[in-house]
């Protein structure tokens, strides 16, 4: 692992790969995306200010609960640019997660719930989907499991 003196103000691509444990592709990736920002160095170099790090980590920790990249830039942009954030600043993007992961959490419990007997696609092949899809009205929908979807 790449050891970072807590003086360091910048990190190139690869200190910032090796230290987060992210590929250098990913964090393009996630610069082209407006997800995190470098400035360039007058070589077109890469460099990261350190509060990256943390940003970072939120977008892998965020992207663990299948949270999307789109909303992840969207709660990022609450974050300043210009200095490391704070724990206000944390608390307040986490709040925009708990709507989000407790829509999640009810929607993998119904999932658990219905496991034994119904995936929610609307096929009739059930006993149950009669009850729940009468007439394959899901299909009208489209394909997949149109339940799910809806959610």
């Amino acid at each position: 692992m790449t050891s970072l003196s807590w003086k360091t103000q910048e990190l190139t691509v690869g200190e910032l790969s090796a230290r987060s444990g992210v590929s250098g592709s990913a964090l393009r990736f996630y610069e082209r995306n407006g997800l995190i920002h470098s400035r360039r160095t007058t070589g077109n170099q890469r460099r990261f200010s350190r509060d990256t790090l943390r940003r970072v980590a939120f977008i892998r920790a965020s992207q663990r609960v299948g949270i999307p990249l789109e909303r992840i830039r969207e709660v990022l942009g609450i974050l300043p640019q210009n200095r490391t954030p704070d724990r206000e600043d944390w608390a307040r993007v986490s709040e925009c997660w708990r709507k989000d992961l407790n829509e999640r959490i009810l929607q993998l419990e119904e999932i658990r719930d219905d496991l034994d007997d119904c995936i929610g696609c609307g096929c009739l092949s059930m006993e149950r989907c009669g009850l729940v899809n009468p007439m394959d009205i899901a299909g009208e929908e489209g394909p997949g499991p149109r339940r799910r979807l809806n959610h």
